[in-house]
């Protein structure tokens, strides 16, 4: 059986080594030019073509991001861009623009297309018009419902991707322009400020000097804001409706996010083909995703066209129960790992050890400062080394449940 893709964001090299060694089977990532997440830690050509050695070594699969709506400017700078991007090789190139899309055919005919979900795939007529341009796969709307996405894979040949995990937009499949207008930051290029996150008061006409926060919680009210998608539990629904790649949202969110969602998708894509897709298991991949920061999880429109009531929500942050301490850099035989710390470790900590084969809880044993010298506490931005009863692996991931 074909196996369905699990496709990764890296929004940086750190954090793609991270997605390939928990289970991608491909990651997406954006160069210096072209990619809708321009303040994401974006690939110079150097570090693209560190990023091919890297996946090729991983047998996974590479996927550029040029998939901001361009304008003329950006045109004339594309043919250049894309012959860098031959030399990079990768595995396909994503976009949503027509215009980019025939210079990309002109320029660099031999890098497969994928179409963006910033395209608004979202009908079987459109997925056969990319088709016959002859574009690889298309990654459809996130306005889709299970069963629109079922007579869509019904009605074509089409290799069809998703979106089962990450941060919702409050525009149609993310073409909004709340950015530009406020901050003259285009989220169609690439510079999203995400005002939607904002918390926003209310104006009475004839009060205008006096405006009203209408408030749904200790932080305010939130009403641009959409929950989280999640699919976790729904893997089995989607493989079976033919989907052939699943894809989590996340360039710009942290390696331990990236690490943790991969991690947990890949398991419960290999639980379905191993036929262990019970309720047991899925309990405890669900816990592992709510360690992870989120603003609450929906299924977003797979269930329902017009799913206001499990769209809102009214923390800006669900979860904080779990820190990320760090990650082991190395392993080292005397000094156990050598770990980036990203918030303080103590000893005598009780930590969880996240790890591709399990987590495990243990204390910390020791600490030492990269000068070998004994510490009581590894503060966040330096680099040292810790000791457990335990031997580290290389990429394990460090966190801390807190109150």
């Amino acid at each position: 059986m074909k196996r369905v893709e699990l496709v990764s964001p890296a929004g940086s090299y750190e954090k793609l080594c991270f997605a390939l060694h928990y289970g991608a089977d491909a990651v997406y990532l954006g160069g210096e030019q072209f990619s809708l997440r321009s303040r994401a830690e974006n690939f110079t050509f150097h570090q693209l073509k560190k990023a091919k050695e890297k996946t090729c070594e991983y047998k996974a699969n590479l996927y550029i991001t040029l998939n901001i709506f361009a304008h003329n400017q950006d045109i004339k700078e594309l043919g250049n861009y894309l012959q860098m991007m031959k030399e990079v090789s990768p595995d396909g190139l994503i976009i949503s623009d027509l215009g980019v899309y025939l210079i990309c055919k002109e320029y660099a005919p031999e890098i497969p297309i994928i179409i963006s979900t910033q395209a608004n795939c979202s009908n079987f007529k459109a997925v056969h018009f990319w088709e016959k341009l002859g574009a690889e796969k298309v990654c459809l709307a996130r306005e889709l419902t299970l069963e629109e996405i079922k007579e869509i894979k019904a009605k074509t040949s089409m290799k069809l991707e998703v979106f089962i995990h990450g941060a919702m937009c409050v525009a149609y499949s993310g073409r909004c322009l709340l950015s530009s207008y406020f901050l003259h930051r285009n989220s169609n290029q690439g510079d999203c400020a995400q005002p939607c996150r904002w918390n926003y008061y209310l104006l009475e006409r004839t009060e205008l000097h006096k405006p009203l926060n209408v408030e749904e919680d200790k932080k305010g009210t939130y009403f641009l804001n959409s929950k989280d998608l999640c699919m976790l539990k729904y893997v089995p629904e989607l493989i079976e409706a033919g989907v052939d790649a699943f894809k989590i949202e996340g360039r710009m969110k942290s390696l331990y996010y990236v690490s943790v969602v991969t991690k947990i998708y890949k398991e419960a894509i290999e639980n379905y083909y191993k036929n262990l897709h019970n309720e047991s298991f899925y309990s405890y991949f669900d816990s592992e995703l709510y360690k992870v920061n989120n603003r609450d999880y929906t299924t977003g429109f797979y269930f329902h066209p017009n799913p206001s009531d499990t769209q809102l929500y009214s923390l800006s942050t669900q979860n904080n129960d779990y820190r990320f301490l760090g990650y082991i850099q190395a392993i080292t035989d005397s000094l156990g790992g050598e770990i980036d710390a990203r918030n303080a470790i103590r000893i005598g900590d009780k930590i969880e050890v996240f790890r591709k084969t399990g987590v495990i809880t243990v204390t910390v044993d020791f600490l030492r400062d990269k000068e070998k010298e004994p510490l009581q506490v590894l503060h966040p931005g330096i680099s040292g080394f810790i000791q457990i009863d335990r031997p580290f692996q290389k990429y394990d991931i460090l966190r801390k449940k807190v109150s």
